[in-house]
């Protein structure tokens, strides 16, 4: 990890010019750990990145705490220190979930909403530096504002393919998540689905004319991605162990109960 340019701090109290002087070298210590972030290919690179740029703030914190300020600076000073407490903390905390998110929303996609919440993490200090003349972490990459969420209407039909029948489901949503669910031509692949569905948190829906016997999959999370079809955090990925007869009426709860007789497993992310 780099280090501040000097290793002790100035002689105090700083004055605004001494103060941006010591953010500038500070900042410095987040160039390479910040970069890092924008570079990583995989999940575990991620959740390394991560852990790393959590060190780089606990570094800034200790280098700050160091310094005496004139007390016009106090306050800023202050919640500077308070604020990159809580982004390191954040980061250390979550860095196993962000690998995890990685996984199932890819790594480029889950790095630029760990930028975007240490920007809205730092973000009131950095107003309030800026409104006295002060700068820091200008080295922090930008990726722009999230992208608009487009989350399905409940039973919204994203994918039906040509086969049909007499069959006849009906799916109720007693989970808090959303959930997308694929019935699939028993001996096909879960990502070759005859119907997708989409069900929002504890709601139902009702699907007809399926073909042949299948087999049920279901994912849930948040943050649904349209393109792909998939959540891109809090993934989890499910199959019911029955196949369900062809031309037959079912229904299925995908909140588990007790003396419920649908098992379900988990499966590879599809």
């Amino acid at each position: 990890m780099p280090a501040p340019t000097s290793s002790a701090p100035a002689a105090g109290p700083l004055s605004t010019a001494g103060y941006q002087a010591e953010l500038t070298r500070i900042d410095q210590v987040l160039a390479g750990p910040g970069r890092a972030l924008t570079r990583v290919r995989t999940a575990e690179g991620l959740s390394e990145a991560v852990s790393t740029l959590a060190e780089a703030l606990n570094t800034i914190a200790i280098r700050l705490s160091a310094l005496t300020v004139t007390s016009r600076l106090t306050g800023v000073h202050t919640l500077l220190q308070e604020r990159i407490g809580v982004a390191a903390t954040r980061l250390t905390s979550s860095a196993e979930k962000t690998e995890e998110d990685a996984r199932c929303g890819g790594t480029a996609y889950t790095s630029q909403k760990v930028q975007r919440q240490l920007r809205a993490d730092l973000s009131t200090a950095l107003v309030q530096l800026q409104r006295i003349k002060l700068t820091f972490a200008r080295t922090l990459p930008d990726p722009g504002p999230a992208p608009e969420q487009a989350r399905p209407d409940n039973g919204e039909v994203l994918v039906r393919r040509d086969l049909e029948g007499m069959g006849r489901l009906k799916i109720t949503n007693g989970t808090t998540k959303d959930v997308a669910i694929s019935i699939v031509s028993d001996g096909k692949p879960p990502g070759t689905p005859q119907v997708m569905l989409y069900l929002r948190a504890t709601q139902s829906a009702t699907v007809n004319r399926i073909g042949g016997a299948y087999r049920l999959y279901f994912k849930s999370g948040t943050d649904w991605d349209a393109d792909h079809r998939k959540f891109r955090s809090d993934c989890s990925f499910k199959k019911f162990d029955q196949t369900f007869g062809k031309n037959q009426a079912w229904q299925i709860d995908l909140q588990p109960r007790p003396g419920g007789n649908a098992a379900t497993t988990e499966v590879e992310a599809y």
